[in-house]
């Protein structure tokens, strides 16, 4: 973890890297460019102008030897103040504590803003992802799967959007892999607000990790970028439910990309939270069914408990239904209902949380 042995000392330290971080024109490549050209960041601004424009453009060097500018002076004293409450730290670049699978990536960030156990980044993990607008049952196989991978020793990474997400996090904080939240906006801030007590209980119990200043709000470019976070912290990216369209398909490419394993659950062909996918599968993502599929394809020692519950003295409109969406006239056709029994039934298992109305009047069971 970031040391901290005196306030003089941690603000000769941060305002360097902070100072970086905020100049116009330099990414995550150009700092980390600069950084091995030049060493830490005061060897970087006390570097003389024509050395820096062999390694940056013109205006990037002429910005780094210019003094501070105001937003860096005031980064550093909200940082500072916010590193004084308990659980909070930032891990630059060059510490030894910086999560080792991130440094692999093309573009690493320069500083990680981390709530909670900033060990659980160095971890072995699997990131769990999916639509925002989930179904119930993708919500209870994400539940069900961070559990169990939790219970297996591997922490489970996210965004902490709404849907499959939360429900991954939630997962995760049931066993002891714990989980691991990387989100849009500066660590200060929690979005979506829906969150507030999820983020609050995985910065006590897991970790909140973000690459972004402290204050900065949820503004739409941040999240896909942040992406590349989710699945270079993992050793595996697992995707529950996504449109064809789908975000998460973006950071089912950054872990192609990044070398890392991408499974996809099956779901039906009806479906169109299926469809990202399927889509997946048929690119070469490894088709899993159970947690156990994921922890083989890993070749994590170890095997856990079925997701699936074993399903006794199951209804006969559940059997009828399948695990398929149908309307009511199909299924008053399989089951041999009348409608209005037909109704009452559904009505009944969609109340003990056993089926699902979808739109378009069509019915899927849960569970």
């Amino acid at each position: 973890m970031h040391a901290i042995a005196t306030r003089a000392d941690t603000a000769t330290e941060l305002a360097g890297w902070l100072r970086l971080q905020h100049l116009p024109g330099v990414g995550p490549v150009a700092a980390r460019a600069l950084l091995a050209r030049f060493g830490l960041p005061p060897d970087i601004f006390a570097a003389p102008f024509e050395a820096l424009r062999e390694v940056v453009p013109a205006s990037v060097a002429r910005a780094i030897v210019q003094p501070p500018k105001p937003v860096a002076n005031s980064q550093l004293e909200l940082t500072l103040q916010w590193l004084q409450r308990p659980g909070n730290a930032v891990l630059t670049l060059a510490d030894a504590a910086y999560p080792p699978l991130l440094l692999e990536i093309a573009d690493p960030p320069l500083l990680l803003y981390v709530r909670g156990r900033a060990e659980l980044l160095s971890r072995p993990g699997v990131a769990i992802i999916g639509s925002r607008n989930a179904s119930a049952q993708g919500m209870q196989n994400a539940a069900a799967f961070a559990q169990a991978l939790s219970a297996a020793g591997l922490t489970i990474i996210s965004g902490l959007a709404l849907g499959i997400d939360t429900h991954a996090h939630e997962g995760g904080l049931r066993d002891a892999g714990g989980t691991v939240a990387v989100i849009g906006t500066g660590a200060d801030l929690v979005y979506p607000r829906r969150n507030l007590d999820l983020a609050q209980r995985i910065a006590e119990q897991g970790c909140i990790v973000s690459e972004y200043a402290l204050g900065l709000p949820a503004m739409p470019g941040n999240f896909p970028r942040r992406n590349r976070l989710i699945s270079g912290l993992a050793r595996g990216v697992l995707v529950i439910e996504a449109a064809a369209q789908s975000g998460s398909l973006i950071t089912a490419r950054l872990a192609g990309e990044q070398g890392r394993d991408v499974y996809a659950l099956p779901g039906s062909i009806h479906s169109t939270l299926a469809k990202g996918c399927h889509a997946l599968i048929k690119q070469g993502a490894k088709l899993v069914e159970s947690a156990d599929d994921v922890l083989q394809e890993l070749q994590w020692l170890g095997s856990v408990p079925s997701v699936q519950a074993a399903v006794e003295d199951e209804p006969p409109l559940l059997a009828a239904l399948g695990h398929d969406p149908h309307d009511a006239d199909t299924l008053a056709a399989r089951s041999g209902l009348a409608m209005g029994a037909l109704m009452g039934e559904l009505l009944a298992l969609e109340l003990a949380g056993l089926v699902e109305r979808l739109p378009g009047g069509l019915f899927q069971r849960c569970k």
